[in-house]
């Protein structure tokens, strides 16, 4: 609570404000992967439009909304801050962009710095973040309270937990927690689904094991310290998985099982030229993030001898349901990997692994509270949807950035929260600030995020 008295000043006597109907609804996430709710929102048709009871009436759920979504890149990725010890500063960036979301201003590039421009403030906060949701929710709901408590915020950690729950409830297994590091750290989901789980009849105890996919955010999100397809050997920055880090070792006694695609770059190799083997090796592509991770969570269930066959997995990240298919590729490969004539795994995991992504979930909560706060829109007036993106600050002149113009990780896991500088200027999605191959993915992975960002961003 000193955090949030500390970035804002409110009269926390003032009554409840009415809000807007007509505003449009906030999306926030540490990057690009919480347009994966986006999606999720826009596809959703489970629910009568005119009463608002559940059923399909053939018409997305949300056809009359409007959407600002924020992508805090700068800061990303928000798994690194537990480690960092830095938590606190974790819940000061997401305040930030609450902050940001309910207020009416952005910076509008203006070389060679920014000006501020107006923006229509949200009517309702949809939290497309695992870790933000984990350490942050209770504070961010802890500030709408003092500020305006019409105005509902969601997680999306209690929605995924349901969707395993009611699984589980007739498909009886252990639960895969595949999310970042700092997800995982913070319990939220094992905390969740325990709670909850005496609301499902016959779900019993609960056999939970979790993974935390260092990387792999980051490389989708093309994080220069964990993801760069220009290079062609080994690198000095780099900070997920390798022969060297004794954290996040590649066990070279698993390299068959692993099965690393080597082409092109996707994994980098130190030589040794008298020999021609690795000395160092370095993961350089998501798909392979995947392999190590879900090899890791498995040989971790055969070292603790988990009882109960992984048969549900939580991707605990929004990022992650992007590698929704290669992640289900894989588990299948593992299912039908042979030591000898023996079956690796097939005692540790089911035939069929359900794939959790709760965005599906999520969208339903948050309809299903624009509703009960009666802020459904009625109007069909077509305002602009906007996306915007968290960059550097560059006129803060102790910012520093790698050679791709974004924050160095010692700079970023470095600063201090209360230090009241601002890091970082929200702007709008461009062709400078998204890359190329970023906008191809939401074109074939979010057709409908992709169809909004089009109306905004000339040239995709």
């Amino acid at each position: 609570m000193m955090l949030i008295a500390a970035l804002f000043t409110v009269n926390a006597q003032e009554p409840a404000k009415p809000v807007d109907s007509s505003l449009p609804v906030g999306v926030f996430d540490s990057g690009t992967g919480g347009l994966t709710v986006l999606e999720a929102i826009l596809k959703l048709d489970a629910y009568n439009n005119i009463t608002g009871k559940p059923g399909a009436d053939g018409k997305p759920d949300f056809e009359n909304e409007k959407f600002e979504y924020l992508a805090d890149q700068a800061n990303m990725p928000y798994g690194n801050y537990a480690a960092a010890g830095k938590t606190d500063l974790l819940k000061e960036h997401v305040l930030k962009n609450l902050k940001f979301l309910i207020g009416s201003q952005y910076d509008k590039p203006a070389a060679p710095t920014w000006q501020i421009a107006a923006k229509r403030p949200v009517k309702m906060v949809v939290v497309a973040c695992n870790t933000a949701t984990a350490y942050a929710l209770g504070d961010m709901k802890a500030y709408i309270q003092t500020y305006n408590p019409s105005i509902p915020c969601i997680g999306v950690i209690d929605a995924g937990s349901k969707a395993a729950l009611q699984y589980q409830q007739t498909h009886k297994g252990t639960i895969g927690v595949f999310a970042t590091a700092g997800t995982v750290a913070s319990n939220g989901y094992q905390r969740t689904l325990k709670q909850m789980a005496a609301q499902y009849l016959g779900v019993g105890d609960l056999s939970i094991v979790s993974q935390g996919g260092v990387g792999l955010a980051e490389s989708i999100d093309r994080d220069n310290d964990y993801f760069n397809d220009t290079l062609t050997k080994a690198r000095s920055n780099y900070r997920g998985p390798s022969l060297k880090n004794t954290k996040l070792a590649i066990d070279t006694s698993l390299l068959p099982i692993y099965h690393f695609d080597k082409s092109y770059n996707k994994m980098l190799c130190e030589y040794d030229p008298k020999t021609n083997n690795c000395l160092e090796m370095q993961i350089n592509d998501p798909a392979n993030y995947v392999r190590y991770h879900l090899v890791t969570l498995l040989e971790k269930m055969r070292k603790e001898n988990t009882a109960l066959p992984l048969n549900t997995l939580i991707l605990g990240c929004t990022h992650y349901p992007y590698m929704k298919d290669i992640i289900a590729k894989v588990l299948l490969e593992l299912y039908n990997f042979k030591n000898g004539n023996a079956y690796r795994y097939r005692h540790l995991m089911a035939a069929h692994v359900q794939l959790i992504d709760p965005a599906v979930e999520t969208a339903k909560e948050a309809y299903l509270a624009m509703r009960s706060h009666n802020l459904a829109s009625a109007t069909t007036v077509k305002a602009q949807n906007q996306f915007f993106i968290c960059v550097p600050n560059t006129d803060l002149k102790e910012v520093q950035l790698e050679n791709n113009g974004w924050f160095t990780y010692a700079y970023k896991y470095g600063r201090n929260v209360g230090e009241n500088k601002t890091f970082v200027r929200t702007e709008p999605f461009s062709t400078k600030n998204i890359a190329p191959a970023t906008f191809q993915r939401f074109k074939t992975a979010l057709p409908h995020v992709h169809t909004l960002l089009t109306q905004q961003i000339v040239g995709l």
